[in-house]
């Protein structure tokens, strides 16, 4: 057990005011500091003490002299902080102080007048929704280049016959370039959910002080322009105690992770022998350190894990959030570090992705092959019954599953079995049976608003590609 109580006070309990006449214990130090996380914030934090000096300044709240000197010293500090020369301490607990105290050994007591009409609650909550902005806008940049090597492959794999899976077993024939869409159209809605989010969050804090306002006579619309914002925060309890904000998006993110999950593990199945349809280069494969055979997808893999931290990030801050009355707790210094490090993570798995699709080499010849086992164009016969014979499709599904089962026991293709064979099932199939039975046959009778017909994917193709290079122009 520690006995602080002959420990003299320290810069700490200054920073506190005279309420404190002692220094916490180490411990508290170790829990309690949050530099070594928030210092990442020190953008936001410089952009937003020189919005608020500023708006200070022009309600006459201080004077123009001490707001030039607040500027001249932020600027400084940001140009320390940029050549690494500055020295982060943990006794002055976060960024917010960190940048203060330097500022007071820049400027003096000018310094000191800062902080007037704000509190750290409103100062943080304006920095963590400024870096969010700016991470969510790089997500949705990245995101876009992603879609824009996947309509790029599916540009030149319009036609290229793969199988289309579900429950794993081979269902009918679609094209390599229809997956690859499917993947686009997915991105697109995670984007529409990371846009919402910023659109939601993008309202100013600053202002509320620490849980009430201020009585001093502030400009919140001022601030809240500078920076960028839509508007100032309607409620001061709302403004300092809310994180749906950041919940929202770490809710995007997983979801978006979960996408990439899965085209991440269809790549690594892609690449194994067993299916043969993609091929990594040397620059996005690992080999094994006893196996000289090994070419390992490990960058589809890791992908593929991220999703579990991911979630795990969300789920963490819904439980720090979950039972905190109004307004701020020292609860909500922990909603950082998660979601730092889940966008970090997210940000490599974007890169990641995009690379392997970029990188992957299509191996058609397997895809076509493995397109023609499974009998991939039963639902192509049956249809041919329903629409050249007038049966009704539970009678033609009936029919032709007894088909199917009779390649399976020749162990032969449908197209392979002889007509007479056929007719045994039903005596109306004619010769003009086997146009439908072949997979180049089934893609393109795929001509439905969003099937997989070659041209239609052409098609939607080009639009992507045209939409995508409006978007970064």
């Amino acid at each position: 057990m520690s006995d602080t109580g002959d420990r003299p006070p320290n810069e700490k309990s200054q920073i506190w005011g005279g309420r404190f006449s002692v220094a916490p214990d180490e411990i508290m130090t170790a829990i309690n500091a949050s530099i070594g996380v928030d210092q990442r914030l020190w953008r936001e934090d410089i952009a937003g003490s020189l919005a608020h000096a500023g708006m200070l300044a022009a309600q006459g709240i201080i004077s123009a002299e001490d707001a030039a000197a607040i500027e001249i010293g932020l600027a400084q500090i940001a140009g320390e902080i940029e050549s690494g020369t500055f020295v982060f301490t943990e006794a002055l607990e976060d960024i917010h102080m960190n940048i203060e105290a330097r500022l007071k050994e820049l400027i003096g007591e000018a310094a000191g007048r800062l902080h007037t009409a704000r509190s750290r609650n409103d100062q943080v909550a304006t920095d963590f929704r400024l870096w969010l902005r700016t991470r969510l806008d790089e997500t949705v940049s990245a995101m876009s280049e992603l879609q824009g090597v996947l309509a790029l492959k599916t540009r030149d794999h319009a036609g290229t016959i793969m199988p289309g899976y579900t429950h794993l077993q081979t269902a009918q024939p679609v094209t390599f370039g229809h997956h690859c869409l499917a993947y686009v159209e997915m991105l697109e809605r995670d984007i529409g959910r990371f846009l919402d989010a910023r659109e939601r969050l993008n309202e100013c804090p600053l202002g509320a002080a620490a849980l009430a306002g201020t009585s001093f006579p502030i400009d919140r619309m001022r601030t809240a322009t500078e920076l960028d914002f839509n508007r100032p925060m309607a409620n001061s309890l709302d403004a300092v105690s809310s994180r749906d904000f950041a919940l929202e998006a770490l809710s995007a993110l997983t979801i978006s992770a979960t996408h990439l999950s899965r085209l991440a593990e269809e790549m690594v199945l892609w690449a194994s022998p067993h299916f043969g349809f993609i091929t990594f280069s040397d620059r996005f494969a690992t080999g094994s350190s006893i196996m000289p055979q090994k070419k390992n997808p490990d960058a589809a893999e890791l992908c593929r894990a991220k999703v579990g931290g991911l979630a795990g990030a969300f789920q963490a801050l819904v439980l720090v959030m979950k039972g905190l009355p109004l307004a701020y707790s020292k609860d909500m210094q922990e909603d950082k570090a998660r979601t730092f490090i889940a966008f970090d993570d997210f940000s490599l798995v974007l890169a990641a992705m995009t690379g392997m699709v970029d990188d992957m080499d299509v191996n058609e010849a397997a895809m076509k092959a493995a397109a023609t086992h499974g009998a991939s164009t039963a639902t192509d016969l049956a249809d041919w019954l329903v629409r050249d014979l007038g049966l009704a499709f539970r009678d033609a599904h009936h029919v032709t599953g007894a088909i199917v089962a009779e390649a399976e026991a020749r162990r032969c293709h449908l197209a392979d079995l002889p007509l007479e064979v056929l007719q045994h099932f039903h005596d109306g199939i004619t010769d003009q049976v086997y146009g439908v039975l072949t997979v180049e046959a089934s893609v393109a009778s795929r001509t439905s608003y969003g099937g997989t017909s070659p041209d239609l994917v052409a098609r939607q193709a080009t639009q992507w590609l045209n939409r995508l290079s409006e978007r970064f122009s």
